[in-house]
């Protein structure tokens, strides 16, 4: 498929759904609470561009600043890719998972909604990455922590006063996750990064 001249590389409503999540949140949960949606679509129509901000800087930023080799840098940012992909996934099965533990409905869809929109601040910040020095600034992705916030019990239906057991538990399963990740691909991004 080849883009036109009238045709955006990323489609408008993936910028206008990232624009909304980021500025009313509040607002923007309730239309996608709403709003007909597939795993996959989401993925297609959001996820796929959403996720390639941070890898894309980076790789721009790791031949650019720090002169790594192209081929290192190529293969750091589809690992990075992919990987973050899949984080979303399985994050959505952890929301959908714990819902009932929390008075919550299961409904995979929805969870997996809470897991792809709530992660777009820390997707958008990946783009400090572009210049090594202002990688700092990609902590302002912890704002993805409020929009996880207002979305999980609106999206998965559980009682308010069961909601921050639901959130306290998930950010406690998905840190543990985190620092298995983590520890997993740290050799393997330090091998590529110094090309070994």
């Amino acid at each position: 498929m080849t883009v036109t001249e009238n045709e955006p590389v990323v489609p408008r409503a993936a910028v206008e759904r990232a624009k909304n999540i980021l500025i009313k949140p509040a607002a923007e949960w309730s239309v996608i609470d709403a709003e007909p949606a597939t795993i996959q679509g989401i993925y297609r129509n959001y996820l796929v561009y959403l996720a390639a901000i941070g890898p894309v800087a980076r790789f721009i930023g790791d031949v650019v600043f720090s002169h790594a080799s192209v081929l290192a840098a190529v293969v750091v940012a589809v690992i990075t890719y992919v990987v973050w992909l899949v984080v979303i996934y399985v994050m959505g099965l952890v929301i959908d998972a714990l819902a009932p533990n929390f008075g919550g409905e299961k409904n995979p869809v929805q969870a997996f909604k809470v897991a792809a929109y709530s992660s777009t601040a820390s997707a958008v910040t990946g783009v400090f990455a572009i210049v090594p020095a202002l990688s700092g600034l990609a902590i302002l992705g912890l704002y993805g922590l409020y929009l996880l916030w207002l979305g999980l019990p609106k999206l998965m239906k559980v009682p308010q006063e069961k909601a921050l057991q639901y959130y306290a538990v998930l950010l406690g399963v998905l840190l543990v996750a985190g620092l298995v990740i983590g520890a997993v691909l740290a050799p393997v991004m330090m091998m590529t990064r110094f090309g070994i």
